[in-house]
C-alpha cells in the first residue's frame, strides 16, 4: 500500500460526441473542471453533508445561455446547501437570493478591499455595469432589469 492508498483513480471526460473518454486532467480547462465538479454537486446535493459550496468564477469562458444555465445549476445547488459564487457573468449573478460587490482601491495610501451587498435598484446598476461597462444606458439598464426578472423565476428545465 502506498502513502494515500492502494488505488490510483483517474477520472474519464467524453466532452463531445464522437470523441473518445480521455483523462480529464489532461484536457479539460480549469474551467470545465469546476462546471463538471457543479454538475457532481447538483447530483450528489442530497446525499452531501457539506454544509457550503464556493465557486470561483465557475462560469468562466462562458456565456449567454450557458451562463444562466450554471447560475440555474447553482441555485439548485442552493436549496439545500449555502453557495458562495464568485462571478463576472451576469447571467449567472441574477440567479442568487443575494448580490455582494467586491471593490478594491486604495485609502490612506493603501489598498483596500470592500464587500457590499446591493439590493432593490443598485443591484440593477451593478447587473447594467457588468453588462455595459461603467457607463450605464437605458438599453442596458432594462437589459439588466429583465435578467434580473428570468433570474428570479424557477428552473426553466
Amino acid at each position: 500500500p502506498a502513502a494515500h492508498g492502494c488505488d490510483s483513480v483517474v477520472y474519464m471526460f467524453e466532452p463531445n460526441p464522437g470523441e473518445p473518454a480521455r483523462p480529464l486532467a489532461a484536457i479539460a480547462s480549469s474551467g470545465e473542471t469546476a462546471r463538471i465538479m457543479l454538475a457532481l454537486k447538483t447530483v450528489l446535493a442530497a446525499h452531501d453533508e457539506t454544509e457550503t459550496l464556493v465557486f470561483d468564477e465557475i462560469d468562466a469562458n462562458i456565456g449567454g445561455e450557458v451562463g444562466r444555465a450554471v447560475g440555474e445549476k447553482m441555485r439548485r445547488v442552493a436549496a439545500s446547501h449555502q453557495v458562495i459564487a464568485i462571478t463576472h457573468l451576469p447571467q449567472s449573478a441574477v440567479c442568487g437570493d443575494r448580490h455582494f460587490v467586491v471593490a478594491k482601491g486604495v485609502s490612506g495610501g493603501r489598498t483596500r478591499t470592500w464587500i457590499s451587498e446591493v439590493e432593490g435598484e443598485d443591484r440593477v446598476s451593478e447587473i447594467a455595469r457588468m453588462l455595459g461597462g461603467e457607463k450605464l444606458t437605458s438599453v442596458t439598464r432594462k437589459h439588466a432589469e429583465e435578467l434580473l426578472e428570468n433570474g428570479k423565476k424557477k428552473d426553466r428545465r
